[in-house]
C-alpha cells in the first residue's frame, strides 16, 4: 500500500476538530444537578485536560471519519456477534494483499494475536528475539512457561539479524522480531530481512511484527507479505492501533499459512472480535486519503522532534516510525522533569537508561515538548 504525504494541516486539524465536536454530540447524555455542581469529570478515556501524550505511540487524529460513521451505523447491531463483518473485513485484508482469505486471522487487537502465537509456538519450543523489542506478548508467554532466548542489539542499536542467527538452534520454534523496531524506531532493511527469512524459516517459524509498517517510507517494499505467498514459513502481523487511530477498538490481523493461521485461532482467547472495532476497520480500511493525512501529520510531528533534538545538543536514532529514540544524561530524569510541564513520555526501557521515547501525538503537544526538551536537558546539567 502506498501512501503519499498530504501537508495541508490546517484543513485536516479543522475536519478533525469538526469531527471530535460531532462525535461528542452523537455521545451527548442528560447530566443531574448534582454532578453538574461537582465540576468537570475526569475523561474516561485519553489525555487528562492539558496533558501532551507522547508516550504511546497511538494516533489522535482517529478513528477516520469513514471509520466513525461505520461506528455509528452499525451501534444497534451490538447486540449480534461480529459474523458476516467479520468475513468481509477478512476478505478485504485477504484481497488486498493477494493471499486467501483462510491465511487472515484477526484478533482482539494484534496483541491477542501474538500472544496466542507465544502459547503455540511455546508448545514446541523456545523463542528466539532481540534483547530489546516490544516484547509484552513474550513476556506473557515466559509467565506461561514459554522459554525465550534474547539475542543483543548490534553497536547501532540495530537488530542483530546475524546474531540472531548464530542464536538459531534445534530448540527454537519461533524468531520473533517487530520491524520497525519499538522502542528504537529503526528499520531492518527489506532485502536482509528477506534473505534472513529465507535461510532461518526452514528451521523455524519467523515473526514479524509490522504495527508499524505503514509509516515506513515505503511500505509495500518493507513488508514480508511476499514471503508468506512464496510459501516461507512467515507469520506477519498487522494492526488498526497506530495510522488508523483505533489503539482502543483492538483490531488487528496476521497473515500467514492456512496451517500456521489454523494454530493461532486455536489459542486465542476471543472469538468473532467487538462489533465496533470490526465495523470501524472495514469503514476505514481502504480510506487511504485519512491515511496520508495521517502519515503527514506523523512526519511533521517527527520532523519537529528531530529538531527539538538538535537543538538541545542531543542525537535520536533514525525513526521510520510515529516515535523517535532519543540518546538523553537519563532517560527517567528526563521523564520526570517532562510530567512537571504536563508532558508524558517514557522513561527507559530496562538497561537502556540513555535512551527516551517520545511519540509525535498532536502537533500542539510536540510542539511543547520541542520547546521544553532543551530547558529539561540544560536543568538535568546543572
Amino acid at each position: 500500500m502506498s501512501l503519499k504525504p498530504s501537508t495541508n494541516r490546517r484543513n485536516f486539524l479543522k475536519s478533525a476538530g469538526a469531527l471530535s465536536g460531532a462525535a461528542a454530540g452523537l455521545g451527548a447524555v442528560p447530566v443531574s444537578a448534582a454532578t453538574a455542581a461537582a465540576g468537570p469529570a475526569t475523561p474516561d478515556f485519553g489525555p487528562l485536560a492539558g496533558n501532551a501524550l507522547l508516550s504511546r505511540n497511538e494516533n489522535p487524529y482517529g478513528p477516520s471519519p469513514s471509520a466513525i460513521r461505520a461506528i455509528t451505523e452499525n451501534a444497534k447491531m451490538g447486540c449480534y456477534y461480529t459474523d458476516r463483518g467479520l468475513e468481509r473485513l477478512q476478505a478485504m485484508i485477504a484481497e488486498r494483499h493477494s493471499v486467501p482469505a483462510k491465511q487472515v486471522v484477526i484478533g482482539s487487537g494484534s496483541t491477542e494475536i501474538l500472544c496466542a502465537i507465544a502459547l503455540a509456538w511455546g508448545r514446541k519450543g523456545a523463542v528466539l528475539c532481540p534483547d530489546l523489542f516490544w516484547d509484552t506478548t513474550v513476556k506473557y508467554g515466559e509467565r506461561q512457561g514459554v522459554k525465550s532466548i534474547r539475542v543483543p542489539l548490534a553497536r547501532d542499536m540495530s537488530v542483530d539479524l546475524a546474531g540472531l542467527e548464530a542464536g538459531l538452534s534445534d530448540e527454537v520454534s519461533l524468531i520473533q522480531i517487530c520491524n520497525p523496531n519499538n522502542p528504537t524506531g529503526m528499520l531492518i532493511p527489506a532485502n536482509d530481512l528477506a534473505a534472513f527469512a529465507r535461510r532461518t524459516s526452514p528451521k523455524a517459524t519467523l515473526l514479524v511484527d509490522e504495527a508499524y509498517n505503514e509509516l515506513t517510507d515505503a511500505p509495500d517494499d518493507n513488508t514480508m507479505i511476499s514471503m508468506v505467498r512464496d510459501g516461507a514459513d512467515v507469520i506477519v502481523c498487522r494492526t488498526f492501533s497506530k495510522i488508523y487511530g483505533m489503539a482502543g477498538l483492538r483490531v488487528g490481523y496476521a497473515i500467514t499459512s492456512e496451517e500456521n493461521a489454523d494454530a493461532i485461532r486455536s489459542h486465542m482467547m476471543s472469538f468473532g472480535g467487538n462489533l465496533g472495532g470490526v465495523a470501524a476497520a472495514l469503514g476505514c480500511y481502504n480510506d487511504m486519503a485519512f491515511l496520508e493525512r495521517s502519515r503527514a501529520m506523523v512526519l511533521e510531528g517527527r520532523a519537529m522532534i528531530m529538531d527539538a533534538v538538535a537543538t538541545a545538543g542531543l542525537t535520536a536514532l533514525p525513526s521510520q516510525t510515529n516515535f523517535v529514540y532519543v540518546e538523553v544524561p537519563d532517560a527517567d530524569a528526563v521523564q520526570a522533569a517532562m510530567r512537571e510541564r504536563g508532558i508524558s513520555i517514557r522513561g527507559a526501557y530496562g538497561k537502556w537508561t540513555q535512551y527516551s521515547r517520545v511519540s509525535t501525538g498532536m502537533l500542539a503537544d510536540v510542539e511543547r515538548y520541542a520547546k521544553a526538551l532543551p530547558q529539561v536537558i540544560e536543568s538535568l546539567k546543572a
